[in-house]
């Protein structure tokens, strides 16, 4: 009786500081994963028709990294400049975001569509679906947000 009076006080502390534990790390990869998430661009993905559809429904300009797995260039956009806070933060509120490898699956296709010939390529379309801007080439953080704020000018 007396060592069931001693077992049963410590069996109950190891399980609280067990699920305490466990509570706290649950907590701290939640907060991990959110801080992960807001270290780039948030892209979407899916078929271009369905993006489109989505756009138009939210009134939302899409934004497309057109790229190729070989472009170097695109590799200094990823790592760089869509990880830049202020680009993120302009990117996820304003627009759809979209990354397509140009030489996988849909992405032939639509490099034919948007005369996509040089990557990188940046194309900004308007809710309604219409292309109304291209821009070839990588560029920083800062002339990224000027081209942006430029084609959301454009009605």
């Amino acid at each position: 009786m007396k060592s069931l009076r001693l077992i049963l006080p410590m069996a109950i502390a190891f399980f609280l500081l067990t699920a305490l534990g466990n509570m706290a790390m649950a907590q701290q990869m939640s907060k991990k994963h959110m801080d992960t998430m807001a270290k780039e661009i948030k892209f979407s993905d899916g078929k271009w028709k369905d993006i489109a559809a989505m756009a138009k429904k939210n009134k939302k300009y899409v934004f497309v990294d057109a790229y190729t797995t070989w472009c170097g260039p695109c590799k200094l956009l990823k790592s760089q400049t869509f990880r830049e806070k202020e680009v993120i933060s302009f990117f996820n509120k304003n627009f759809i975001n979209v990354s397509v490898d140009m030489e996988k699956g849909e992405g032939l296709t639509l490099a034919q569509t948007w005369d996509v010939t040089a990557y990188p390529t940046l194309l900004f379309f308007n809710p309604e679906g219409k292309l109304i801007m291209k821009h070839l080439g990588f560029v920083d953080g800062a002339r990224l947000i000027e081209i942006g704020k430029q084609s959301l000018a454009k009605m």
